[in-house]
């Protein structure tokens, strides 16, 4: 039986969140607020207006293809498209063909181990239309228009990627992009971000490309692995049956059937009826200009996955959620950073540190992302905690003060009522008892409440150690060093 070669593209929307709109002045946050309340004579198409284009846009749109090694073009323009929808009150929409912002570059990603390249076409700059609302049980379409001439940065992959969930792993580095440069909050249950994934199929070793179809209507990152899955079970099908698809087609995703279905043939580059905007002079962009852009390039994630790595000592398991975190992942590295300040202060600087910045690292990564962002989550009215303090409650579980339960009795005062961690210690009596003349006390008071017991362990039943070790542990409100009770439990126990 054949076996065929699953060929993804990915045409991708996202929202610019300049203050206002691409060609116009008005708010554009409209998408949260009433109906057509944000919108001016530009926006819907009045006679006589003339766009104007939104100079932040423009830059973040470069800085978006820098970001994703695109080659800018030092001259592009734009052009307008023509098709007829109810949401497009022009009757055309002012986008960019033959001279986008930027062509030719890539990003990489990993699924697993396996890196992987997917080249990026182009990114260009254009309208966003306006949203049509379908409301239950009416028989009539509104229009909202507060949508129409938000900015939005296309950008359009070459057929690189060769999965369902390699389409997910490449959206999800792309959202993480454009929240680290900035331009938007890329939120695709908000529409910030929004994909139409093109799919087909080819025998194995073939190397022509086959006509793609389109599916729209996703909503999710889960809904695009779904719905390619779903593709590419459909084409097998019709692939093996003789029967592939032979021209271009636009299908919808329907979430409750869980199944595409087909909306038209698509729609050629002819059919728009491309020419350039009379009425908007072209771009010009200086090597100035794009040196300038380039100089505000903020680190991007691939370069922190291996700066946490390499230079900070993270732990991998836990670094793709300090790089996913922006936030929790600045805390880490002032925590650190806080630990360095105090052992180079204390020692040869820099000597001592690259022996234990390991061992630090690891614990501030770990404690962030498996205790203090949970109990962050599980404390109404949590406290912030300051790099400084944290630093200090690292020292202090490192060197012992505190046994385990006080530690994590430690971390929870301090997210419940902030402030110095050793003052909470000394406050709530959390400090860790090892003096072996306090302790030999609290042995002794435990084997004598269990006399029986403790002659069950003579005779070999050792296991009963833990028994005694948790009944002494309970007399010191646990906070009993743990390892010298033991020495004195075993001590005591063979000795009489």
């Amino acid at each position: 039986m054949a076996t065929y070669e699953t060929i993804i593209g990915l045409e991708i929307h996202v929202q610019l969140k300049t203050k206002s709109k691409l060609f116009c002045a008005c708010d554009n946050t409209g998408e949260g607020q009433a109906p057509n309340t944000t919108i001016c004579e530009i926006c819907t198409a009045q006679p006589g207006t003339l766009p104007v284009p939104n100079q932040q846009a423009i830059d973040w749109s470069v800085l978006a293809a820098l970001g994703l090694n695109c080659k800018i073009n030092t001259e592009s323009k734009f052009d307008r498209k023509h098709y007829f929808y109810p949401d497009l009150s022009k009757g055309y929409q002012i986008s960019q063909l033959d001279q986008p912002i930027g062509e030719n570059g890539y990003l990489d990603v990993v699924e697993g181990e396996q890196a992987h390249r997917v080249r990026i076409e182009r990114l260009h700059l254009e309208e966003d239309s306006a949203k049509l609302l379908h409301e239950p049980g009416q028989e009539m379409t509104q229009i909202d228009f507060n949508r129409a001439g938000t900015p939005l940065a296309e950008i359009v992959t070459k057929p690189d990627i060769q999965t369902p969930a390699q389409a997910r792993i490449f959206l999800t580095e792309l959202r993480l992009l454009m929240r680290y440069l900035g331009v938007s909050n890329a939120d695709m249950e908000k529409g910030q971000l929004r994909v139409d994934a093109n799919i087909s199929l080819r025998p194995e070793g073939d190397t022509e490309l086959y006509p793609k179809t389109e599916i729209k209507n996703l909503n999710s990152f889960r809904s695009v692995e779904r719905a390619l899955t779903f593709e590419v079970e459909r084409q097998t099908k019709l692939w093996e049956a003789g029967m592939p698809p032979m021209q271009l087609a636009t299908r919808g995703w329907e979430e409750t059937k869980n199944e595409t279905v087909e909306q038209r043939t698509k729609e050629e580059a002819a059919d728009y009826r491309y020419f350039p905007e009379p009425d908007i002079p072209p771009l010009h962009f200086s090597a100035e200009y794009l040196e300038k852009i380039a100089a505000a390039m903020p680190e991007l994630p691939a370069a922190r996955r291996q700066r946490y790595q390499s230079e900070l000592g993270f732990p991998v398991e836990v670094i793709e959620r300090l790089v996913t975190d922006q936030h929790l992942g600045k805390f880490a590295e002032e925590v650190v950073s806080e630990l360095r300040a105090w052992m180079e202060a204390e020692n040869e600087p820099g000597l001592v540190w690259e022996q234990e910045k390991g061992k630090y690292a690891k614990q501030v990564a770990n404690l962030l992302v498996h205790r203090y962002e949970k109990l962050r989550n599980e404390v109404s009215n949590a406290k912030d905690i300051t790099p400084e303090n944290f630093a200090e409650y690292v020292k202090i579980v490192q060197s012992g003060a505190v046994n385990a339960p006080a530690a994590q009795q430690l971390l929870e005062e301090m997210v419940k009522i902030g402030g110095d961690p050793s003052d909470i210690v000394a406050q709530k009596g959390l400090g860790q008892v090892s003096d072996e003349g306090a302790l030999r006390d609290v042995v002794q008071k435990v084997l004598d409440a269990h006399p029986e017991k403790a002659e069950e362990y003579r005779k070999g039943k050792i296991a009963l150690l833990k028994f005694f070790l948790g009944q002494a542990m309970r007399e010191t409100q646990g906070r009993a060093d743990p390892k010298v009770l033991e020495k004195l439990l075993e001590e005591r126990l063979t000795s009489a």
